[in-house]
């Protein structure tokens, strides 16, 4: 997939999994592996630019296998930005669309 593709979706696949529920690190890499090609170095700055931004809040959960996991929490502001991303998408979608269609491919 392209780069730059990828890039303007992640934060929106991201934030749309943790709506979901809580998740931890590993496992969003896990859930957003299975839309897009990303890895643990791509995914944890983005968590911890979100988490500043305040669309995440934190906490630590024990973890059976090893130390506490942090999970990651959808704040009202994250839910309102996600909202915002969708109708951006969804905008875009259609008139890329569209023009593709014009111009003769379906």
């Amino acid at each position: 997939m392209n780069v730059q593709f990828k890039k303007g979706v992640l934060e929106m696949v991201v934030l749309a999994a943790v709506q979901q529920k809580d998740m931890y690190g590993y496992e969003l890499v896990a859930e957003v592996s299975k839309v897009l090609d990303v890895n643990e170095g791509t995914i944890y700055p983005l968590l911890k630019r979100l988490t500043n931004e305040k669309y995440f809040d934190t906490y630590l959960r024990e973890s059976s296998e090893g130390p506490p996991r942090k999970y990651y929490h959808l704040t009202v502001l994250g839910v309102q930005y996600l909202q915002q991303l969708i109708g951006e998408w969804q905008t875009m979608q259609q008139s890329v669309c569209g023009f593709l269609k014009e111009h003769g491919y379906e």
